[in-house]
C-alpha cells in the first residue's frame, strides 16, 4: 500500500474549502477528508490581537488534527490514496507542515466570501451588523493577512470564483500533475 497523499486545501473563511473538500471527497475515490472547523484546539483567543501581534502560526497547538492525520496515515489495512485537509494554514504552522504534500489556497475576494458567511450561516440583521462592526473593527485585516501570509506559502492558487464543478476539476488536474511530478 501507498501512503495516502495529503492535499490541504485553505481559503479565508467563506472562501469555498469545505464545498471544495466535500465534493473533492466524492469525485476521489478512497479518500478521506478532515476538516479544521470540526476541532477544538488550543491556540490565540483574540484572533485580531494575535495578526497585530504578528500571526504566528505556531501558536495553533494542532495535536487533535494531528493526532487523526496520523491514525489515518499509519493505518496498514488504510484504503486511502488521499487525505483532504480542510485546513486554513497551509505549510505554515511548524507541526503539520511535515504532512502536508499539496497545498492549494482558493482566492476569493474578500466581498465574496463575506457574503457567503451571511448565507450559509443563516443570521440575523441583528448578527449580520455585529459581524459587519468586527470585520470593519479587525477581522478584515486578519483576513487580509492570511492573504498575505498564507497564500504565497502554497503550491497552487486557484480563483475563487470560479464555478464549484470547474474548482474541484482544477484541483483534480493539479493533484494528478502534482503526482506524475513526484513519482
Amino acid at each position: 500500500m501507498k501512503t495516502p497523499f495529503v492535499i490541504a486545501i485553505s481559503a479565508v473563511s467563506g472562501g469555498g474549502k469545505t464545498t471544495a473538500i466535500q465534493l473533492l471527497n466524492k469525485r476521489l475515490t478512497n479518500s478521506t477528508a478532515l476538516f479544521f472547523d470540526e476541532y477544538d484546539f488550543e491556540g490565540p483567543e483574540n484572533l485580531i490581537e494575535w495578526v497585530r501581534r504578528g500571526g504566528n502560526y505556531n501558536e495553533w497547538k494542532l495535536q487533535p488534527l494531528i493526532n487523526d492525520l496520523t491514525t489515518i496515515l499509519d493505518n496498514k489495512d488504510h484504503c486511502n490514496e488521499y487525505i483532504l485537509l480542510d485546513y486554513p494554514f497551509a505549510y505554515l504552522n511548524h507541526e503539520m507542515k511535515e504532512y502536508v504534500d499539496l497545498a492549494i489556497f482558493i482566492d476569493t475576494p474578500l466581498d465574496v466570501a463575506m457574503a457567503r458567511r451571511i448565507l450559509r450561516n443563516q443570521i440575523t440583521t441583528k448578527e449580520i451588523r455585529i459581524d459587519m462592526e468586527s470585520y470593519l473593527s479587525g477581522a478584515r485585516e486578519a483576513y487580509v493577512t492570511m492573504l498575505n501570509t498564507v497564500k504565497p506559502n502554497l503550491d497552487i492558487v486557484i480563483d475563487g470564483l470560479v464555478g464549484k464543478d470547474i474548482l474541484v476539476e482544477e484541483i483534480i488536474k493539479t493533484v494528478k500533475k502534482h503526482l506524475k511530478i513526484i513519482r
